[in-house]
């Protein structure tokens, strides 16, 4: 019977789009449609309902975690449509489960509206690739959308070291390896150190979580390979400080040469509701240029963000310059904008002038409805 059920439901969620189904007894599955919640006009789960659900899709291993520990972790294909990425837990004792859809079809660096930039330091042979941000910000579409860039124009060997694997890559013009924690390989820091012996060219490291996981994605990055890693960092310079400080006082001298050679670029991102549906992604861009280099070396990176703006040439952006562009190409709401903004009253003031700019240059009656018109359009 569950598994009937089961299938049912990833079928619908695969078919609408949902980026998620929460499964939690005393009410019907609930959908995450473009990030609102929508129960399902299905009957009401009861504990066994939730019981039988978990263990059509659970793994053994994890059945035991989840006895344990009281949560467990991990993926599975749905046939050929979809990867689902699932997390099973208790709550009040009973068991609740989230399932993340994560499609099959990765999108192009340009359909993501990631800068040109970003595409190029892809390809360079060393460094630190970051891409960082809060949980469900897209930083794994970012990454996989990346990595499929370089499996398509270059023959390299990459490694992927991912908890657990969410974006199935298959070998194109590069060499793939998907290791997954506790089933491949114990832990980050661990595969990274082995990594190292299995001739890779780019290794993508999924979580930067610990000080050795960090220690080991650095020294892979000085030592010739290009390392790409996330982190849960809102900004640029948020990201450079994090990592810095994780280390003990009397290494992060140390740490700041190291990651000022290093490090090649962060970006950090977020995901707003679009006007009309879907969502769209605001990305704030650095480029460790020899000055940023510099910066980071000599402990000044409160000045990162200013050097950030200066840097626009170096195809740098700021979160918040992003964000007055969505805005402004009316792709999102003021509200949506400024939730997300570093700076909120600075960015409402521009918004406010711009405003006030265009309402200069547009009758006022005109500039009522234009909103309308192009928000509808999509």
């Amino acid at each position: 019977m569950a598994q009937i059920l089961i299938d049912k439901l990833l079928q619908a969620c695969v078919k609408q789009g949902a980026s998620d189904i929460h499964i939690v007894v005393g009410q019907p599955p609930v959908f995450r449609l473009h990030g609102r919640m929508r129960k399902l006009e299905t009957k009401v789960l009861e504990a066994d309902d939730s019981v039988a659900l978990m263990k059509s899709i659970t793994p053994n291993r994890c059945q035991e975690e989840l006895q344990q520990n009281g949560s467990t972790d991990f993926g599975f294909a749905f046939g050929d449509q979809a990867r689902f990425r699932v997390s099973v837990f208790k709550q009040r004792s009973f068991i609740s489960m989230v399932l993340r859809q994560i499609p099959n079809s990765m999108l192009t660096p340009e359909q993501l509206g990631l800068p040109e930039v970003c595409t190029k330091l892809a390809l360079r042979p060393r460094g630190l690739f970051l891409v960082t941000g809060p949980t469900g910000s897209g930083k794994s579409t970012t990454l996989a959308s990346l990595i499929n860039f370089i499996n398509e124009n270059v023959d390299h060997h990459i490694i992927t070291i991912e908890d657990p694997i969410e974006f199935f890559h298959y070998h194109k013009k590069s060499t793939i390896n998907q290791r997954e924690i506790g089933v491949d390989v114990p832990s980050f820091s661990e595969a990274i150190r082995r990594a190292l012996r299995q001739d890779p060219d780019v290794i993508l490291v999924g979580e930067m979580r610990d000080l050795a996981t960090i220690e080991a994605a650095i020294t892979a990055a000085e030592t010739g390979h290009i390392v790409f890693g996330t982190l849960h960092t809102n900004s640029a310079q948020g990201t450079v400080n994090r990592i810095i400080d994780a280390f003990p006082g009397n290494l992060q001298d140390q740490i700041r040469t190291q990651l000022a050679s290093s490090l090649i670029s962060v970006v950090a991102q977020t995901l707003l509701p679009k006007i009309g549906g879907g969502r769209v992604a605001a990305y704030e861009i650095l480029v460790v240029t020899p000055g940023i280099a510099n910066l980071i070396r000599e402990n000044k990176t409160f000045r990162i963000t200013s050097a950030i703006q200066t840097g626009a040439k170096f195809g740098m952006n700021l979160m918040d310059d992003a964000l007055f562009k969505l805005w402004r190409e009316e792709k999102c709401t003021v509200e949506d904008c400024l939730g997300k903004a570093h700076s909120p009253d600075d960015l409402a003031k521009r918004i406010v002038n711009a405003r006030r700019g265009i309402a200069d240059e547009v009758p006022a009656g005109e500039f009522d409805h234009s909103g309308a018109q192009s928000g509808g359009g999509h």
